[in-house]
């Protein structure tokens, strides 16, 4: 399809001149409007190439204003040719008719570079639109994710509480608004305490979710046990919860430990997921891995877990961590950041001097955080106070 031909105005006072200065234009195929003032002009005209005679001084800036304008003189001495340029029109050419060649580029150049102007104008309304609506989504998601947090750290225990003789402490810092990280600890009844520790891939609200649907499964779980056989209850949950998060389908994953101490036989039985770093039992000073290995929870189907446990001193410390801990600490390796864990965590006798060790004195959302930050502590039975 021809491209229609773009509509030159010439302003320039009746005569030969005009007529001349006219047919020079059109010879390249532009359409051209004579007319005597710039009020003349049709509004499709998409340039004017107006003399500095027929424009009294005063016009100018509104001409320029309103349309890109070449001015043309037939002197370089023509006063009203410095009034035209005091108005901001710097294009002009003088002898008009005698260059008609480059009179007919500079006129499309002209408006080549105007149509260029117009498009970025458009496109900085346009963004500036998309940012503000941006900034709108922005700050309604802000919100969400705040709002979120709070409903988030509801379902999170008490703390610090003292159940069966037994103390249970956390510290939680999301590494936004919403973590990955969850945990839970109270009595199934007089004889047993359940406590668990999770840490979902990722961070943010899609992690999140997954906390909130471990929270529900863990108390439906909880009412459906008969109270019979508790050291086979958290490999079970490991490997139920196992099977919901891959037919949630929704790609995420998590290590987990689940524990069930025996209050009466003060005895601990446990399972868990892949879990980094490992749980830190701190007995007379002597800091222990607990033994034991699992696959992560969401990612094989099938998957078995190992069922586990461990006898209970009358004082003990037993502490999880969330692998952004590790983050927190010196060390170019895993090991030996694991092993610097290992000395803070035997150094320590509360939560607050553990988070003192390692530096974690930091506000929840801090721009310092590196990661969801997670750290559980049960103490027993003669630290029940402490």
């Amino acid at each position: 399809m021809e491209r229609p031909k773009q509509l030159i105005g010439v302003i320039d006072e009746p005569g030969p001149a005009r007529d001349a200065l006219a047919e020079t234009i059109a010879r390249d195929g532009l359409a051209v409007v004579a007319v005597a003032d710039s009020e003349a002009l049709p509004p499709e005209v998409a340039l004017a190439v107006a003399h500095v005679r027929a424009v009294p001084a005063a016009d100018w800036p509104a001409l320029c204003e309103s349309l890109p304008t070449l001015v043309v003189s037939d002197s370089r001495d023509a006063p009203d040719l410095l009034s035209a340029v005091d108005a901001g029109l710097v294009d002009y050419i003088v002898e008009p008719r005698r260059h008609g060649q480059l009179l007919r580029r500079m006129i499309r150049k002209a408006i080549r570079l105007h149509d260029l102007e117009e498009a970025r104008r458009r496109d900085k309304l346009r963004l500036e639109e998309l940012n503000e609506t941006l900034e709108t989504h922005l700050a309604m998601l802000r919100l969400d994710q705040q709002a979120g947090g709070q409903i988030q750290r509801k379902l999170l225990p008490p703390r610090p509480q003292s159940l069966g003789g037994v103390t249970c402490d956390y510290w939680f810092a999301p590494y936004l608004y919403l973590s990955g990280d969850f945990l839970d600890f109270h009595l199934l009844d007089e004889r047993y305490l359940l406590f668990y520790f999770a840490d979902v891939s990722g961070h943010g609200a899609s992690s999140a979710f997954v906390t909130v649907l471990l929270k529900y499964l863990a108390n439906r779980w909880q009412t459906e046990w008969d109270g019979a056989h508790p050291e086979a209850l958290p490999a079970r949950w490991l490997a139920d919860l196992n099977k919901e998060l891959l037919e949630t389908g929704i790609g995420k994953h998590a290590i987990l430990f689940v524990g069930i101490i025996d209050l009466e036989r003060r005895y601990l039985h446990y399972s868990l997921g892949a879990q980094l770093p490992m749980p830190l039992l701190v007995v007379d000073g002597k800091v222990t891995s607990l033994a034991g290995e699992g696959m992560p929870v969401g990612l094989f189907p099938g998957a078995d877990y190992p069922t586990l446990g461990c006898s209970l001193p009358e004082r003990f410390h037993l502490w999880l961590c969330s692998d952004g801990v590790l983050e927190c600490l010196p060390g170019d390796t895993l090991d030996s950041r694991l092993m610097e864990l290992e000395r803070q965590v035997q150094a320590s006798a509360t939560l607050a001097d553990l988070k003192g060790q390692i530096g974690l004195d930091l506000a929840p959302g801090d721009e310092t955080l590196p990661d969801d930050l997670t750290i559980m502590m049960l103490s027993g039975f003669g630290h029940a106070d402490s």
